[in-house]
């Protein structure tokens, strides 16, 4: 089956693509959306608990920073935004009230963007010599921090990427975090109504398994309902996560390219990894910490508490709705905890994490089964549209996104999370820039 042609034609319903197909549509361009799932989003997964009308994130949660890609949208339709606030809690033999940040820069500072290019593992070996007691423990804190930050393996994860990501995160206060009540559903919302408003046209469980391209034409093969289906455009744009991107010739779930992707792009692809992580979210029927008085807070209640910190082998990082008042904590499980929870299913995940929270707050898992009303999580390591969270840059990755986001001729053009510039790939103010960047691309060469 063949379709009618158009100007463009999007690959991927995330940010990045909705975000192109709109300002392409706005130019007055013929815009297609096609996404393999049967929503749009992307790893934005945002659901609804049955009993309460707080979102449960299952994918991106926090806006990372004063960032005038997501605050422009959200604040043109009038959304509140909200800075989580709260105090960190630390287990360190017991629940510590913390601040570590000044130790962890006293290491990350160290990182030199001149110096040769090594993996943050092999840093951290040969770093911080003459202060053994003290970096010792800033190291291993500065090791959980990137780790859990960037879901990264910390053997292949690049110093240069790391702290050019740092500087550029430093520009936006990217250590703030902020969200919305209604949480990423808000930008989606926005997104539909934009879609609606320039006529662009979308279609989801549409499967791409191929892209042919020359000057002034793309033809895309796909997959819809089993049926072979192909889309004929001037121009695509291709705004599939990295893993999709990395898959082999031949190998399921892969997108052919013909002419293939050139060496350029190749090697940019293997300086580029992709982070692992399970995010559990449970919901409980009222905020049980709140009157939890920790040994070793000096008589201070759970009551603010914003994140817990630890090195529980399961989920050592949980956050809560602050400032929002929810019964309702995420676990986050980044890297090798991801690896031993992926392809579980829900009961075991959801097992595993009740034991790491009681644990760590000191109630019994059959406690924190009385007051628990849900749990949700998603294994985006086994979705077969994702396989992985976000990217992240491997050793000399130098240049690697600016490479993977040069267009082929004047047809096939590239956007995503792992795009943009190590200071924004893996959020999704950096999937919506490179949205606007593929599109100033593309009407730039009309």
């Amino acid at each position: 089956m063949v379709t009618n042609w158009s100007d463009v034609i999007v690959i991927g319903a995330g940010a990045a693509g909705l975000t192109a197909a709109v300002e392409l549509a706005k130019a007055g361009l013929s815009v297609l959306v096609v996404e393999s799932r049967e929503r749009i989003g992307g790893r934005i997964l945002t659901l609804q608990s049955s009993a309460g009308s707080f979102p449960i994130e299952l994918g991106a949660e926090f806006i990372h920073g004063m960032v005038p890609q997501a605050w422009s949208l959200l604040r043109q339709a009038g959304t509140e935004i909200s800075e989580m606030t709260g105090d960190l809690w630390c287990w360190d033999r017991r629940l510590l009230p913390c601040d570590f940040a000044g130790e962890v820069d006293q290491v990350l500072d160290q990182m030199d963007v001149d110096a040769p290019d090594q993996s943050f593992a092999e840093f951290l070996r040969s770093c911080c010599a003459g202060r053994e007691a003290v970096d010792e423990r800033a190291k291993k804190r500065a090791l959980s921090y990137v780790v859990g930050f960037n879901a990264a393996d910390p053997e292949k994860v690049g110093v240069h990427w790391l702290a050019k990501g740092m500087r550029e995160e430093q520009e936006v206060m990217g250590d703030r975090a902020f969200r919305t009540r209604n949480g990423y559903e808000d930008l989606l919302q926005i997104f539909r109504s934009h879609l609606a408003s320039f006529g662009v046209t979308v279609m989801t469980k549409v499967e791409v398994t191929g892209i042919q391209w020359k000057s002034g034409e793309v033809v895309v093969s796909a997959l819809c309902k089993r049926k072979e289906i192909t889309y004929r455009a001037k121009k695509a744009i291709v705004t599939v996560p990295l893993a999709i991107l990395k898959i082999q010739p031949g190998e399921a779930g892969g997108i052919a390219f013909d002419p293939p992707l050139p060496q350029e792009k190749l090697k940019a692809l293997d300086k580029l990894e992709m982070g692992k992580v399970v995010r559990l979210v449970l919901r409980f029927r009222e905020r049980f910490w709140q009157s939890l008085v920790p040994s070793g807070g000096g008589g201070r209640t759970l009551a603010d508490m914003s994140f817990l910190l630890s090195e529980n082998e399961w989920f050592p990082t949980w956050w809560t709705t602050m400032p929002f008042q929810e019964p309702q904590i995420t676990g986050w499980a980044p890297f090798r905890c991801a690896e031993r929870l992926s392809g579980k299913d829900n009961a075991f995940v959801t097992q595993r994490g009740l034991q790491s929270l009681g644990r760590l707050l000191n109630i019994s898992v059959a406690e924190l089964e009385r007051f628990l009303e849900g749990a949700y999580f998603h294994d985006w390591q086994s979705d077969p549209f994702s396989r992985g969270a976000y990217s992240y840059g491997g050793v000399g990755a130098d240049g690697a996104q600016e490479a993977l986001a040069k267009p082929l001729g004047d047809s096939v053009y590239f956007a995503g999370e792992a795009t943009a510039s190590p200071g924004s790939n893996g959020t999704v103010h950096g999937a919506i820039a490179s949205g606007y960047r593929v599109a100033a691309e593309i009407l730039g060469t009309r």
